[in-house]
């Protein structure tokens, strides 16, 4: 495989594990792809041995094309596949050049909200800023509850998704588009986050409110650097509670 690449597979590698570690990709499901140039990417792929996201290793991660074929030479030997729904990322980074990073994970939360007619919606404030500004955009959902197969399967979702930087499939899981692979796995866990939330809250006989507009106008941003770059090193600090995986 391309040495070049390594400090990305690694990174994609310690991404999966953090969704795993997070609950959004529990057993075998899930991926995470990220752009390389206009026609490769990086994509977590299923090998011989495979476990699972939560034991990912940057040997899982391999360049593949925008049609699935190995991006060089011996990228898909040693019985390497890439995942059956390869067209979910490749149609999103075709049609969305604003995109580097997508996330395909299987949140139950998620699930269980959407199947129960709760939209994900800015119930809260300042307990998760990002993911109330995310909720207040909207987050749309692609209504079929299928492996997402195909280019014309994954067309369907694309126009479901819009311009927006996640989109629910209904009985199935979530897709977040980003322009780095962490900033499309933090958001995979605001919507989880807000999801597990709604639930509770009507499970304890309580009414879902989104927050109000002057409450949403005085919310801060406080910066990529809080939001993305401190958060992530608290998602890799997680890990390393885990020392079966190296991170």
């Amino acid at each position: 495989m391309s040495e070049e690449l390594a400090p990305l597979r690694t990174h994609i590698a310690q991404a999966c594990r953090v969704l795993a570690a997070r609950g959004l990709a529990d057993g075998i499901l899930g991926h995470i792809s990220l752009r390389v140039d206009a026609r490769r990417l990086l994509v977590r792929c299923r090998g011989p041995e495979e476990r699972g996201l939560a034991f990912t290793t940057s040997a899982d991660i391999r360049l593949v094309d925008l049609d699935g074929e190995p991006g060089t030479a011996g990228e898909l030997d040693g019985g390497y596949a890439p995942p059956n729904e390869l067209p979910l990322h490749t149609e999103v980074l075709r049609g969305r050049p604003d995109v580097e990073a997508v996330v395909h994970a299987h949140p139950p939360s998620v699930v269980a909200a959407d199947l129960a007619g709760l939209a994900i919606r800015p119930i809260v404030g300042a307990f998760d800023i990002p993911g109330t500004r995310l909720a207040a955009g909207g987050v749309p959902v692609y209504p079929r509850g299928l492996l997402v197969r195909n280019r014309r399967l994954a067309a369907e979702m694309v126009a479901a998704m819009g311009k927006r930087p996640v989109v629910l499939l209904r009985g199935h899981g979530l897709t977040s588009a980003g322009g780095s692979v962490e900033q499309a796995v933090l958001q995979s866990i605001s919507v989880d986050r807000l999801a597990a939330l709604s639930l509770r809250v009507v499970s304890a006989g309580g009414t879902l409110a989104d927050l109000p507009e002057e409450d949403l106008a005085e919310l801060p941003d406080l910066g990529a650097t809080f939001n993305t770059a401190t958060a992530w090193r608290h998602e890799l600090a997680r890990l390393r509670r885990d020392v079966s995986v190296p991170v």
